[in-house]
């Protein structure tokens, strides 16, 4: 962006600088410490100059928004268009409690609704299973059946409203039940609005919640993608997950590499499939962490599009615009919760949040200062909630597009985390791999790469704290005493009660005949190989339970559970 005759009067004035200002200040007084680094212990340097950013090619790397590489915004006005979808995560106890919430939140302004399911529903298990006792409603809502999704979504028009779903393993059957509100209401299916989780890979890289092997949860995923194209287009059928990838102990970069490894792994399957690039990528979502490092998170997402934009072309021919536009769901970092002092947690949400919106986000959720202590309650969702309302409507931080691009910091961490998210893919891709991401995926899980990687760097960061090298306010500096059992939500003993009672009485109620005629279905789809959605979607009108389809898969497939530890 400069030309040589510039740099070299920069380079000289630079280090007069140096000599003259730096130099004698950094001998009388030094600095705060010899080494500076991002909260995934990227070093940054005391100053950036065009020098950093003097091989960039604007037209090529930056460009404009909503072009090629999209590395300033998938859309050119972005915020001052529309802005980004305000989604809270909710969900515990019933479904009339989580319904209570979702109209609370919605009344609050929120924008978009986002549900968070107990450890039951999201291992494919009944409320009734021994595995079951003492987490039904415990951390989401309890969900077994069609009856639960229509007290869920009662007095809520699906056609009107687009809704997130937190859920992987049991993916399938949550949006089968999904489609069912909307074909009970009576709206389109090609209307509905929304985003399932349904990241397999994710899983076995970092949270760890699955039901049956790598290969046939891989080939679930793609079963929902290809149903999705052609029933519900409006509808995102997979989130590929970083977030989780990030809470577990990965940096940004990690985060970033192995994300779109996964997401790349979904192109690839969906293409052996034989569904077109063009036909699927435009459905495909990713959701990212928001950590404390404000610099390195709006340089990762700004990177996470710009590579997505190069890879979609020039790995998989994508020509549609839609297919080469990394759209995502940011999350601010539940990890860096604290505890201790947990009012603290108020601005670093907000400094992530803002990290977010900066870095272009298309929806946003801001998570509740008191989550590191229990469920979040109705005053600490509204400050959650009034955090993004402050930051769109009073910050400005909405009225530019791409505010921080051709900051020389900025631009040059863009590149630095791009070319070393690019290593991690290439080392899937072409030494685990053997030029396919998707195999590089399979065989990084089945040998414990993503989980070494991922564990080393958790180490690192826990001994920097330990070692008083990263700061972590109100934990290893600036401590007080303070109460060690404040008030917070808890969930009633009694709903494992209610809710075991309710699925009783759906079971009493419902045509057993029917029921078996439609878990055979689902059976014989899986033994023929095809797709397993509209079998699932039969089922879970015949009000077969969650449980009863994912056992359906564990007999086909083979039970992964007590392999992985779960059990």
């Amino acid at each position: 962006m400069y030309d040589e005759e510039d740099l070299q009067r920069i380079r000289d004035a630079k280090d007069e600088w140096e000599r003259e200002t730096l130099d004698p200040v950094l001998d009388a007084y030094g600095e705060r410490s010899e080494r500076f680094a991002t909260v995934s212990n990227l070093e940054v340097d005391r100053l950036y100059t065009p020098l950093d950013v003097a091989d960039t090619d604007y037209e090529t790397e930056l460009g404009f928004p909503g072009e090629e590489p999209y590395t300033r915004g998938v859309y050119p006005t972005m915020y001052r268009g529309r802005q980004w979808t305000m989604r809270q995560f909710a969900g515990f106890g019933t479904a009339e409690e989580t319904n209570e919430r979702f109209h609370y939140l919605t009344e609050e302004g929120q924008t978009g609704l986002s549900t968070a399911f107990d450890m039951p529903t999201l291992m494919g298990l009944d409320s009734d299973a021994a595995m079951a006792d003492g987490e039904v409603g415990k951390e989401g809502v309890a969900v077994d059946t069609l009856a639960d999704m229509e007290r869920l979504f009662d007095g809520i028009d699906v056609g009107a409203v687009s809704t997130s779903f937190t859920i992987n393993p049991s993916a399938p059957v949550v949006y089968a039940m999904y489609l069912a509100i909307a074909d009970q209401q009576g709206v389109p299916r090609e209307e509905i609005r929304g985003t399932l989780q349904n990241d397999m890979l994710k899983e076995f890289i970092a949270q760890k919640e699955w039901v049956v092997p790598p290969e046939p949860s891989l080939k679930l995923v793609t079963d929902v993608i290809e149903f999705a194209c052609e029933e519900t287009p409006k509808f995102k059928p997979v989130s590929v997950s970083g977030y989780h990838i990030r809470e577990a102990g990965a940096t940004a970069v990690e985060e970033l590499a192995f994300t779109l490894a996964d997401g790349f792994a979904y192109v690839e399957d969906c293409l052996d499939r034989g569904l077109g690039v063009d036909e699927f990528a435009p459905q495909l979502s990713f959701f990212f962490n928001s950590h404390n490092a404000i610099f390195e998170e709006v340089a990762k997402f700004r990177a996470a599009r710009r590579i997505y934009a190069r890879v979609m072309d020039e790995w998989y021919d994508a020509e549609a615009d839609a297919s080469k536009q990394l759209k995502f769901h940011t999350q601010t970092a539940g990890q860096s919760l604290t505890a201790q002092q947990p009012l603290n947690n108020v601005v670093r949400v907000t400094i992530q949040a803002l990290a977010g919106v900066m870095g272009g986000t298309q929806s946003l959720h801001t998570n509740s200062f008191d989550e590191a202590l229990a469920l979040p309650s109705e005053d600490a969702v509204r400050v959650a909630l009034r955090t993004q309302q402050i930051i769109a409507e009073e910050s400005g931080a909405a009225d530019i597009v791409d505010p921080l691009g051709g900051s020389f910091a900025v631009e040059a961490l863009t590149d630095e985390i791009e070319e070393k998210a690019m290593s991690y893919i290439h080392h899937v891709r072409d030494e685990l791999g053997d030029g396919s991401v998707r195999d590089g995926v399979l065989a990084g899980i089945e040998q414990g790469y993503f989980q070494r990687e991922i564990q080393d760097s958790a180490y690192e960061y826990q001994r920097r704290v330990e070692d008083d090298d990263e700061v972590v306010v109100g934990v290893n500096a600036y401590t007080v005493a303070e109460d060690t059992e404040p008030d917070v939500l808890t969930v009633d003993e009694d709903v494992q009660r209610r809710q075991r009672d309710r699925l009783d009485a759906v079971k009493a109620d419902r045509d057993d005949a029917a029921v078996e005629a439609a878990l055979d279905d689902v059976r014989a789809a899986v033994e023929a190989d095809e797709n397993v959605m509209p079998a699932i979607v039969d089922a879970v009108k015949a009000y077969a339970t969650m449980g009863e389809i994912m056992a359906v898969f564990e007999s086909e497939y083979g039970a992964y559970r007590e392999t992985a530890g779960v059990a």
